[in-house]
């Protein structure tokens, strides 16, 4: 079980990770761009929910018994990055 909090950590914090990047892309957007600033985080948005969907299904194919604490792990990492990443930002400013 430690196992899966563990790689549902992992995973949940790189599923925050296109969404950074997203947001990296999305600020140099131009406004005349086809791509604009909702794209690109609509895109980041698609590709973390993606690595989101793909981490709990091979969990669920490979130990179905530690699927729950991998989906809780997976969850407050992902929150609990971008509350970090949020707050660093903050107190950088």
């Amino acid at each position: 079980m430690v196992v899966a909090i563990v790689l549902g950590a992992l995973a949940g914090v790189a599923g925050f990770l296109p969404l950074m990047g997203a947001q990296r892309i999305a600020r140099k957007a131009t406004p005349t761009s086809n791509f604009g600033f909702l794209g690109a985080l609509l895109l980041g948005v698609l590709v973390s929910f993606l690595v989101v969907a793909v981490a709990v299904v091979a969990c669920i194919a490979v130990a179905r018994d530690a699927a729950l604490p991998f989906v809780l792990a997976e969850f407050f990492a992902l929150i609990g990055s971008a509350v970090a990443f949020n707050v660093y930002k903050l107190v950088r400013k």
